[in-house]
């Protein structure tokens, strides 16, 4: 069990974290970085993270991002943005630089604290950020010293959650691919989730087994029973399918060419050679609507 594993704290969870945020980037990544920050208001930090920072070519490869702002109604010029990102966050856009294509997600620097702790059900911020990922862009130090913080919750988070359904293994790295497993469960995945927990951790197994004695320490030791566990993954996962769903819904009104891009991922991740129609396109949330259940159906999606 996690009682096992030591506990001390010899190198400090932030300084390892923030070492390697601040690894350096593509000056492309860091330039589009920069431009996000631009487009709006009380931009604070610009995180970049995903399959594509474990990629050698970024050669037709979509990137990720996180914004994080101060304040929603800063952030936007319409209201509605403002409020669609408070009730339901993130907000997801697409966005093109030069050559490259990226997505990225808007947070505050509150909504992301707590999206990447035990407050919430949803695994998605922690999740992400319990992998590795880098600071591109920061608005000055105390965004940088901010953003590290918050960024070492969530590897201590995903274990914490784990830890009670973890198996007999003494491996650390068994221990981080169970949890990751247990994330690609709760979320609806248009991927294969098999195997992406052992590609997420065996991708950078020397990361895993350095943070891993810092990360322990972070930990609560008034873990929940097994059952109890069981209990709250499972509520992990009927609530992450849903939110996946209406993130969708809402995503076809801030992300142009949504579910086009929908259509790419799943045909590129499961071999399909799905269409959207054009009617679809006029009507995306009909369109989410319709196609989803048919993928559901399929298993395409998950």
């Amino acid at each position: 069990m996690m009682q096992k594993w030591k506990n001390t704290d010899v190198h400090g969870l932030k300084s390892i974290i923030g070492e390697e945020l601040t690894k350096t980037v593509l000056p492309e990544i860091s330039d589009m970085a920069a431009a996000i920050a631009a487009r709006h208001g009380s931009s604070r930090a610009v995180l970049f993270y995903g399959s594509a920072l474990r990629a050698t070519d970024l050669d037709g490869l979509m990137l990720d991002f996180y914004l994080i702002v101060d304040d929603y109604h800063q952030a936007y010029s319409h209201r509605w943005l403002a409020w669609a990102n408070k009730a339901l966050p993130p907000n997801v856009f697409l966005f093109r630089y030069k050559d490259f294509v990226a997505k990225y997600a808007v947070l505050t620097l509150s909504d992301f604290r707590r999206l990447a702790s035990l407050e919430t059900l949803s695994v998605s911020v922690w999740a992400r950020f319990a992998q590795p990922s880098r600071l591109v862009w920061a608005k000055d130090k105390d965004s940088v010293t901010a953003t590290i913080a918050v960024v070492a919750c969530a590897a201590p988070t995903l274990l914490e959650a784990a830890a009670p359904l973890f198996s007999g293994s003494k491996d650390p790295l068994d221990r981080w691919r169970e949890a990751f497993r247990l994330t690609y469960q709760a979320e609806l995945r248009v991927e294969k989730s098999d195997g992406r927990a052992d590609l997420i951790v065996d991708s950078n197994p020397e990361y895993y087994r350095h943070i891993t004695q810092a990360v322990v320490a972070h930990i609560s030791r008034n873990l929940p029973s097994r059952k109890q566990a069981l209990r709250l993954w499972a509520k992990r996962r009927w609530r992450g399918k849903w939110l996946s769903i209406f993130r969708l819904a809402k995503a076809s009104f801030t992300f142009a060419g949504g579910l086009d891009y929908l259509a790419w991922k799943i045909n590129r991740h499961a071999g399909t050679q799905i269409m959207i129609k054009p009617w679809q396109r006029r009507f995306p949330i009909i369109g989410a609507l319709t196609l989803l259940p048919r993928l559901l159906a399929k298993g395409t999606v998950r």
